[in-house]
């Protein structure tokens, strides 16, 4: 028996003789890069009821003043993209190297072939209310809507209301976070299990109470009034989020800085804070889109076309009253989608980071 076996206790497999190791790991590569493919190749074949429609309001935002519906940009856009990432799926299943390169072509060449085949039928006729903010209001007012309101005013209010959302649902989370989870009290866990209860609550069938309690305080029709709403209803599952990311920093840290002298709140604010910053970002991402995109209770609470936020305002432009300019709406639909996709593209990396696997009671 050899000292490997004495030790291990088991006995190795057999070896057979001249095995082919060399053929073997190309048979595991490449049942891997067919898994990874098929992987990509079904995940792009489920979004594709979310792409093209995307697509299609892009494509209706660039088309001419007047074009029909089923504009021919659709179509021709698809043609260049779908294969571009039917491409890029094989490369990515590739065992070449140098597959960022590759990837650089085919994207250099689906733009080359957007801008020859798409390019002449591109038209900015849709995007005059960015440099003319009566336009829309011009349009409304020859049904008899002399008030509508500019769009940059709608836009204005919506960075109001997602950006004091933001910060108050940031700030009550993130302090009533660190109590639950360094401090103990009686009723702490009812109180955790009464924050999951209002969170499972449907919070629409609260519109028409929270619509008679903002008229009983006075904060009817205002933006103040609709960001504390919101922030409430986001702030049980702020709070659990952030618990999750306090519970994650030991507690020695903590007590470690207050042995050398320091505080509590500057053990809070100099040690703590920094090391649950990236749930505070999460929340705030998750609070500033929630605001952003908020319909049902600005649609309750906001009553003068003053205080209008962009999901009213491309609600009720695209009201069909005179016939529907579908090109001016999707362009105002893709103004209203930029500041979503902006911030996801820069935040993105924060959004997987977060993690509930720290989250106890």
């Amino acid at each position: 028996m050899s000292a490997t076996t004495a030790i291990s206790g088991t006995a190795s497999p057999p070896v057979a003789a001249g095995t082919d190791w060399a053929g073997l790991a190309r048979r595991s590569k490449a049942a891997q890069r067919r898994r990874s493919f098929l992987l990509h190749a079904s995940l792009f074949v489920c979004s594709l009821p979310v792409i093209v429609p995307y697509v299609w309001l892009l494509t209706l935002a660039f088309s001419p003043r007047g074009a029909p519906v089923g504009t021919t940009i659709l179509w021709r856009a698809l043609v260049v993209i779908l294969p571009a990432i039917v491409v890029w799926l094989v490369m990515a299943a590739s065992p070449r190297g140098n597959t960022r390169a590759l990837g650089g072509l085919v994207v250099v060449v689906a733009l080359a072939l957007l801008a020859v085949l798409v390019g002449p039928l591109i038209s900015l006729e849709n995007w005059q209310f960015l440099f003319n903010p009566d336009v829309v209001a011009e349009i409304k007012r020859g049904v008899g809507d002399n008030d509508y309101p500019s769009i940059w005013l709608a836009a204005g209010n919506s960075l109001l209301l997602a950006g004091g959302e933001m910060v108050v649902v940031c700030t009550v989370a993130t302090l009533a976070a660190y109590y639950l989870s360094r401090f103990e009290f009686y009723g702490r866990g009812t109180f955790l299990k009464g924050l999951m209860v209002l969170h499972a609550f449907p919070v629409y069938t609260l519109v028409i109470p929270i619509f008679l309690l903002m008229y009983w305080v006075g904060m009817l029709d205002t933006i103040v009034g609709v960001v504390l709403v919101i922030a409430t209803l986001e702030l049980p599952f702020a709070i659990y989020i952030m618990k999750g990311f306090f519970d994650a920093v030991p507690w020695e840290i903590e007590m470690s800085a207050m042995a050398d002298g320091a505080s509590r709140r500057q053990a809070f604010w100099l040690v703590v804070l920094p090391q649950v910053k990236v749930g505070i970002a999460a929340i705030a991402i998750f609070a500033f889109l929630r605001g952003w995109e908020e319909y049902v209770f600005v649609a309750t609470l906001l009553l003068s076309k003053t205080n209008w936020v962009m999901s009213l305002f491309l609600f009720f432009f695209a009201q069909d009253t005179m016939g529907l300019d579908h090109g001016l709406v999707s362009a105002i639909a893709v103004f209203y989608l930029l500041p979503s996709l902006i911030l996801y593209a820069f935040t993105q990396r924060y959004l997987t980071q977060v993690s509930f696997s720290g989250i106890k009671g």
